[in-house]
């Protein structure tokens, strides 16, 4: 299997959602700002984005695809991993259900607990957020049954159905905001809250499409807890904390800003934390798709070495492609805010600050992706509890630095906290896989990192020099600005991929291998990624 090109399938859709998301966050600068109904939808859409994160991408399917594919290849096929799929479905849907309509009843202590009770808000402001979280809430159902869906379509490497789906919810957004934006921000706000449960509902009907397609339908039976239910709530719980552990230290770092912060930081992290994920969602979550059910099939099949080649091709590729976003977030995350969002009501004091938040998160980015990458080793083997130790140690930093850092630094304490959190626990996963001799760095590996970080460098040095020449550029209307900031990323890339031959991280014939299909197994330090 060529990791670059099925991280190329995935990719490219995701590429597709988060240039979209891109968008809906440049319009919610321009109709909604960084003020007070900016900060009360964010937290309304925290909770919902944050259940996405720890259940679809993370724990659900960590659980559910190990043993969907045991089922299969046990000798029952495709019907026995479907029988797997509707036991559990009956279980989860009333479950889920329950805690969904709880939700909504207790909005006001889980609004006040998402933000920290805010900064000083007014009755009627607060009593906002609570409606705003309320009509937020049913999307944690609906992402739910989507992941059940998508865990499914990945096992059977369908992965494309999966990858495409938030593209609806970010296409729900865009359009709520706008053909229905108004001159308030509350109103506009509000009509974003509304478009994130509309988004979900298409998410759900796009994935039962793409499981007809394979012929799949799955029927609804009485709930019963049998042995294989009760072995797959045993593998969630553990991984909800474990895979999310950037989600809730984020959630953490979010509360903290409410309750000491001034209006605005909430934002200022949300829209900083976008472009943040815009790499860890391309590379990160779409190498850890790929890579769990490959390792777990591998596995499955008593071949360990062919898994620790995948996982050394794994972290290559995302380091190549995850150092030159951090370089760039670190040099021009200015000019980059300020031609994506200093629009409407997004200021240009509201520019400095996101750009200064978004260059201390990029600090901890290739911890993040890290994270994803080495995880799916301990899943793939139905391990689930010793990620969440490390997640437990993580957000405990987590915590521990947003009260040593907020009250010196105010709004950057938080970034700065997640990237220490997140090195920590990244760190504690490749030192534990390395130490039960589960993962080594392989030749290959060794000679490339230290060339891609001094090629990564090469391009920063590059960005930095470009930086005045950009500067008037990005003080014009939109197509200047978005001109400017295209050929100064682009620029970059290219000094990044020159350098990379030049310090010969990579060899010409590497270009020709990242697009052939080969099967797995041990390299030499010569073979390419």
């Amino acid at each position: 299997m060529n990791l670059a090109k099925s991280l190329g399938s995935i990719g490219g859709l995701t590429l597709v959602s988060r240039v979209l998301a891109l968008v809906r966050d440049a319009l919610q600068a321009r109709y909604v700002g960084a003020g007070f109904a900016s900060d009360a939808f964010l937290v309304a859409f925290r909770l919902p984005n944050m259940f996405r994160a720890l259940f679809a991408e993370g724990a659900f399917s960590a659980a559910f695809i190990p043993m969907f594919n045991r089922r299969v290849a046990e000798g029952g096929g495709k019907p026995a991993g479907i029988d797997f799929a509707e036991r559990a479905l009956a279980v989860l849907f009333p479950i889920l259900t329950i805690f969904t309509i709880a939700l909504m009843l207790a909005a006001w202590p889980v609004t006040y607990a998402l933000s920290g009770g805010f900064n000083d808000p007014t009755p009627s402001q607060f009593a906002y957020a609570v409606t705003l979280s309320r009509i937020t809430i049913p999307y944690l159902l609906l992402i739910s049954l989507v992941s059940l869906l998508g865990g499914i379509l990945n096992s059977l490497e369908r992965y494309w159905v999966n990858a495409a789906a938030p593209i609806l919810l970010n296409i729900a957004m865009i359009a709520g905001l706008w053909f229905f934006h108004g001159d308030d921000p509350y109103e506009t706000a509000w009509v974003q809250a509304l478009s994130v449960t509309v988004g979900g509902a298409l998410q759900l009907l796009f994935l039962i499409w793409g499981c007809r397609r394979v012929g799949i339908t799955l029927s609804l039976r009485s709930p019963r807890i049998d042995q294989d239910i009760r072995r797959l709530f045993a593998l969630i719980l553990p991984a909800a904390a474990g895979a999310g552990a950037t989600q809730i230290n984020l959630l953490i770092s979010t509360a903290l800003a409410g309750a000491l912060l001034a209006p605005g930081a909430i934002s200022y992290i949300y829209y900083a934390d976008r472009l943040n994920q815009l790499p860890l969602g391309l590379i990160g979550i779409g190498l850890g798709t790929i890579l769990l059910p490959t390792l777990s099939r591998l596995l499955g099949e008593n071949k360990p070495e062919e898994a620790m080649h995948m996982q050394n091709r794994g972290i290559e590729l995302a380091l190549f492609l995850t150092l030159p976003a951090t370089v760039a977030f670190l040099t021009i995350a200015e000019p980059i805010v300020r031609g994506l969002f200093q629009y409407g009501a997004f200021s240009a004091g509201d520019t400095v600050a996101t750009s200064t938040v978004l260059a201390a998160f990029s600090i901890g980015l290739p911890a993040y992706v890290m994270i994803k990458v080495l995880t799916p080793g301990y899943y793939a083997r139905s391990d689930t509890k010793t990620p969440v130790r490390f997640a437990m140690i993580a957000i405990a930093v987590n915590i521990a630095g947003n009260l040593a850092l907020i009250p010196t630094i105010g709004y950057l304490g938080p970034p700065l906290a997640t990237a220490l959190s997140a090195s920590i626990n990244a760190g504690l996963l490749y030192w534990t896989l390395r130490k039960r001799g589960q993962f080594h760095a392989d030749a290959q590996l060794v000679r490339r990192l230290p060339r891609l970080a001094i090629s990564a460098v090469l391009m920063g040095i590059a960005l930095w020099a470009a930086r005045p020449l950009a500067a008037p550029h990005m003080l014009g209307l939109m197509p200047e600005k978005a001109i400017t900031l295209v050929l100064l990323c682009g620029g970059g890339g290219a000094v990044y991929i020159a350098a990379c031959f030049l310090t010969r991280a990579f060899r010409l014939g590497d270009l020709r291998a990242l697009v052939r299909r080969t099967p797995a197994k041990p390299v030499t330090p010569e073979e390419p990624i």
